[in-house]
């Protein structure tokens, strides 16, 4: 069996991200609108999988949920008009509204709560563009999350700056912490998220090694987005995070595996390895992580896959 990282490892990472950016925000999921600038295949796969997880989660009838999604290409916004001329992946999404050409007209008309940038145009997020997206939401959520650094539609700097410091913020590529004044007058280190597919892929792919799993349904992926999401202490979330902080990633990884294994075995997808009793899964995944083993146990793990 295989998955697509750059779709679905992308979607399942980004999907995380919301679930942290309700705990902040105070809302629900069902509730939010998205705008995507950058209608690619990467970007309609977080759409989709966003979709997935209302129609799963909320019972959301999946054309309405389609309806919270939003994209802007080239052309301008992805809409009904333009059906005959999409490529098979925006059309989905091609909604029945008035086209709009631009990204500030769009952000002004469609009131989202949720701005994603996976254009790699670097600064299209631009001071209009992020201070729109203030006046309307108290707590704007904003994902620059094209990559390299050079192409990042905003910079965490620019973000925090133009939103008075109300910004949740999750980023493709890396940012340097920023420091500001705290509540109390004292100073205060933010640490923007990187939304890393790095948390995701190799604990699913292990996981289907382990359980020889013969597919991986979209449902595995909403299974260890909600368990990332759950790894995320208060702690974290004061200090601007999304996600668990990257030192933590062995357990991470190890907890997610571990979930997803569960979920593979729970859908008679894959079966249960020697070695695994009851609640033991972590544990198991750890004995058997990369640097865990010597080469002399190797055999170990070989008979129990066979």
């Amino acid at each position: 069996c295989c998955f697509n990282d750059d779709i679905q490892g992308t979607a399942c990472v980004a999907l995380a991200g919301l679930l942290s950016a309700m705990r902040v925000s105070g809302g629900e999921l069902r509730s939010q609108r998205l705008l995507f600038l950058g209608a690619g295949e990467a970007g309609t796969g977080i759409a989709e999988l966003f979709v997935h997880y209302l129609v799963t989660k909320h019972k959301i009838a999946q054309q309405e949920a389609r309806g919270q999604c939003f994209f802007m290409d080239s052309q301008g916004l992805v809409c009904a008009s333009r059906l005959n001329r999409l490529q098979h992946h925006k059309q989905p999404f091609a909604h029945d509204v008035p086209f709009i050409p631009t990204l500030v007209e769009a952000v002004e008309k469609i009131r989202p709560t949720i701005l994603v940038g996976v254009s790699t145009q670097p600064g299209a997020f631009n001071q209009q563009v992020v201070e729109l997206m203030a006046e309307i939401n108290e707590r704007p959520i904003v994902l620059p999350l094209s990559n390299p650094t050079s192409m990042s539609e905003c910079t965490f700097q620019q973000a925090h700056q133009w939103t008075g410091g109300r910004v949740i913020f999750a980023s493709g590529s890396p940012f340097p912490p920023l420091t500001v004044k705290g509540p109390s007058g004292n100073q205060k280190v933010l640490y923007p998220t990187q939304a890393n597919n790095a948390y995701v892929f190799p604990s699913i792919g292990f996981a289907a090694v382990l359980t020889c799993c013969n597919t991986i349904p979209e449902g595995a992926f909403l299974e260890v987005a909600a368990g990332l999401a759950e790894m995320v202490t208060q702690e974290d979330v004061d200090c601007g995070r999304l996600f668990p902080p990257f030192h933590r990633i062995r357990d991470v990884s190890a907890k997610l595996t571990a979930i997803c294994a569960q979920f593979f075995c729970r859908e008679n997808l894959g079966s249960t390895p020697v070695g695994v009793f009851l609640n033991n899964w972590e544990e198991y995944v750890k004995l058997n992580m990369f640097g865990n083993r010597s080469s002399s146990d190797s055999s170990t793990y070989t008979r129990s896959r066979l």
